[in-house]
């Protein structure tokens, strides 16, 4: 299989290409910085790095495209202009491949793009959210998954399969978890605000498993939660993450104090998502890691 993907060299696309090498799959990762990301992935037979589009020919066959492109929407204040750059990196970034898809002479079967439990919006309920639910919370993180979304869809007027990944948190050495580790390892960390809101994660190898999962499965296609079938409150995780580490889990941040660092983007911390991943397992995905302990403790693990 020869698959291009888009934000390759980050946290999931790293261990993404990694897992396609070593199943024998040809990868072409496209990338703003060349020579940093082919000093990440390493170039071989198998993987090429590129820094543009244009460098794949019409003539080109490719089977399958991952877009995981898209600057980090958590730990920056939502200003106009970081709002636009969290647009465009994902927006432009998707049509750049549409109208690569659209001038490739053979299509893709299958294009399997990001979006993430922000679709659901804001949520500060119990509510168990599949991929059917309509309950969205409207706000900022709810219509930036829906643009991205409607824009991935647009692939199927082309004849390409779609699939579109909503991730929840991805606990793996980098990413979100790789932010939080220095206060919790400084027996600093603990809930945020009431420590009650839900939050999805799954563990990296489960999330680089599902993308294969959707692109080797071709009768599958919409949205897939892509989240460990046990959701935990923000306390609980808390809890969890303190154990894995060995190191108290109670300095609690009060959300005053997270509603004035962060503003408007305060709310992925104080607010939530209960989401389930039905669609995956009425697929007959089989998770690799449904404990949080377990997933932490590998997460953390020198």
């Amino acid at each position: 299989m020869k698959v291009l993907i888009s934000g390759g060299s980050g946290f999931i696309g790293t261990a993404l290409v990694r897992d396609l090498v070593a199943a024998g799959d040809e990868v072409l990762v496209l990338s703003r910085s060349v020579r940093r990301s082919a000093q990440r992935l390493g170039v071989s037979a198998q993987v090429q790095v590129l820094g543009s589009l244009d460098q794949i020919a019409s003539s080109d066959t490719l089977d399958a495209i991952v877009n995981l492109a898209g600057a980090p929407i958590v730990g920056r204040r939502w200003s106009d202009a970081r709002k636009r750059l969290l647009r465009s990196s994902r927006l432009d970034t998707t049509e750049a491949l549409l109208d690569l898809i659209r001038r490739l002479e053979t299509r893709p079967e299958v294009l399997v793009s990001g979006s993430a439990v922000g679709y659901y919006g804001s949520h500060s309920t119990d509510m168990t959210l599949t991929e059917a639910a309509d309950d969205y919370k409207p706000g900022f993180s709810h219509q930036l998954c829906a643009d991205w979304e409607a824009c991935a869809l647009q692939a199927e007027a082309l004849g390409v399969r779609v699939c579109l990944l909503r991730t929840g948190i991805v606990l793996g050495r980098g990413g979100a978890l790789g932010k939080m580790l220095p206060a919790f390892r400084c027996g600093l960390g603990g809930p945020i605000g009431s420590g009650r809101q839900w939050m999805s994660w799954i563990g990296l190898e489960d999330e680089v498993a599902i993308i294969r999962f959707l692109l080797e499965q071709r009768t599958l296609r919409g949205p897939f939660n892509a989240c460990a079938p046990e959701a935990v409150t923000n306390a609980a995780f808390a809890t969890a993450l303190g154990a894995a580490l060995h190191r108290p889990a109670r300095m609690r941040m009060p959300a005053p104090l997270l509603e004035l660092l962060l503003g408007e983007a305060s709310e992925l911390l104080l607010s939530g998502q209960r989401v389930y991943p039905r669609r995956l397992l009425d697929a007959g995905y089989e998770f690799r890691c449904t404990s949080l302990a377990e997933a932490l403790k590998k997460a953390t693990a020198h």
